[in-house]
């Protein structure tokens, strides 16, 4: 057999971080974990070949060589997903389709030979087996989660490294917690499922064997769902590996706000080599929190919350959201507050979007306010049910957020408040990566000469210098990421 594995194209949005992916000449933040686990699982005497459309175009050439054209993808790219079937409907390449996206929207997608959704340790080796028969169904759902100890390491030889910011790995599936919007639970359950510690270490290995070097994001949609095994196997094990090898890599992932509670958890973080956690604060209007169920968010002083994560050691990147029924006209302002005050420079607000599976879509399905499926993007207006709040007065609200949250005098100033309570603790030799050298000269001469930040970026330029020498470099990357979010902010305000 020889298999194609596509990845279909990720729309220019916060977290695709496109605009800051050239000034360190990467092509994309993360390669496709997913496809490439997955490879991992097909017989060891298949062809394989993997175009990420996020690297380079997939050609017909590419796609008349496979017997089968294997894709996964997120909602978000199902635009460019459908594209990628059109053409191999066209071409007359059969297409075998799995992941989130066809697991939430099959049913509108009979174009794909067979569906195999759900977890691929459940469903892909039923598919394997009947296609080894030569009668492969149409569609494979998984009625039980998977067993992740027997999930093999990705298949890494299929992509070149260089052209990614970041590799990923996952530790574990589900998260305790049951909020109204995310569709988590309903993909992978509330019952925490982890790898076993052999299984991180032997990641860890497979890429530093391949001379990876920096940065790894833990891709687990909650990564402290199961706080006593990290503490008392995982990160351990992960520590010794990673004294041995002098710090080789730089961790980061997504937790709960409740982290900030549990002082020996975070320690263990810090010292495995975790700098970020990216956590939903979503807002800080206790109606909202209750609303969407966010439980772990509410009688907690949040900014407090965040800042003893800082001190910790951990950089707090943060999500919002506006749009709940609870929502007044002073949300808007209440959002810019809380984002200025708490130090979060990477915040990512978005406007409430109701996701197939989830709490929230059944509501206002039943409350008859659904207007069409959600697009997956909710940095962009596009609302897709009917709102409490008046939806020009969401939208403007919304853009006035973005605008002063993201204009450099606002931004610039979270990017000192954050460094004056991050606590980093030096760990192993500085790695300098591939690019960052340019990325400082571009840095330089875009945000420092030509932008229209100049003035912000050399306060902080020299401010960090002499102030805070080891966040200088953090102090440069924030600088880029600012000019994405910016250009993220404007390309929302074109859309309107």
């Amino acid at each position: 057999m020889k298999i194609l594995l596509v990845y279909p194209h990720y729309p220019t949005t916060f977290w695709s971080f496109r605009y800051a992916m050239k000034f360190i000449d990467r092509k994309a933040s993360f390669p496709p974990l997913g496809l490439l686990t997955i490879a991992a699982m097909l017989p060891g005497d298949w062809e394989k070949k993997l175009v990420d459309m996020n690297v380079r175009p997939l050609s017909d050439a590419d796609l008349m060589w496979a017997d089968y054209v294997f894709i996964s993808g997120m909602t978000i790219q199902k635009e460019s997903a459908c594209e990628v079937i059109d053409r191999c409907r066209h071409l007359g390449v059969k297409i075998v389709a799995g992941g989130p996206l066809f697991t939430s929207y099959h049913e509108t997608l009979p174009e794909v030979d067979h569906l195999v959704l759900g977890e691929g340790e459940v469903t892909l080796p039923l598919f394997l087996q009947d296609l080894q028969r030569g009668e492969p169904r149409h569609i494979y759902c998984a009625e039980q989660w998977a067993q992740i100890e027997q999930t093999p390491v990705p298949l890494w030889d299929l992509v070149d490294m260089k052209d990614y910011a970041a590799m990923n790995l996952q530790y574990g599936r589900g998260c305790p917690f049951d909020c109204e919007f995310c569709d988590i639970t309903a993909l992978f359950g509330r019952r925490p499922r982890n790898k076993k510690v052999g299984q991180i270490i032997d990641e860890l290995e497979s890429l530093y064997a391949r001379d990876w070097r920096g940065a790894i994001f833990f891709v687990d949609d909650n990564f402290i769902g199961d706080k006593p095994t990290l503490k008392r196997e995982v990160l351990p094990a992960i520590v010794e590996w990673m004294k041995d090898k002098d710090y080789p890599f730089y961790f980061y992932t997504e937790a709960s706000i409740d982290l900030a509670d549990d002082p020996q958890l975070m320690e263990w973080m810090v010292l495995a080599g975790f700098e970020e956690v990216f956590i939903g604060i979503e807002t800080p209007d206790d109606a909202g929190l209750a609303e969407s169920c966010k439980l772990q968010n509410r009688n907690r002083d949040l900014i407090e919350s965040v800042k003893r994560i800082q001190r910790a050691g951990l950089q707090v990147h943060g999500g919002f959201i506006v749009g709940f029924d609870s929502d007044t006209p002073g949300i808007f302002e209440k959002q810019i507050r809380f984002i200025q005050e708490s130090g979060i420079v990477t915040a990512m607000v978005g406007v409430l979007s109701a996701l197939r599976g989830t709490r929230l879509y059944q509501r206002l399905e039943g409350e008859g306010r659904l207007l069409k499926d959600s697009s997956g993007e909710n940095t962009i207006f596009d609302v897709n049910f009917i709102p409490r709040m008046n939806p020009e007065a969401l939208r403007l609200g919304y853009q006035k957020i973005l605008d002063t949250i993201y204009d450099p005098k606002h931004y610039y100033q979270r990017v000192i408040s954050l460094f004056k309570e991050y606590n980093p603790r030096p760990k192993g030799k500085f790695h300098l990566q591939k690019g960052h050298i340019g990325a400082l000269f571009k840095s330089i001469l875009w945000l420092g000469v030509v932008g229209k930040e100049r003035l912000q970026f050399w306060k902080l330029f020299f401010w960090s210098l002499f102030r805070k020498p080891r966040l200088f470099p953090l102090a440069i990357t924030y600088a880029v990421y600012g000019f994405h979010f910016r250009k993220v902010a404007e390309r929302v305000r074109s859309c309107d």
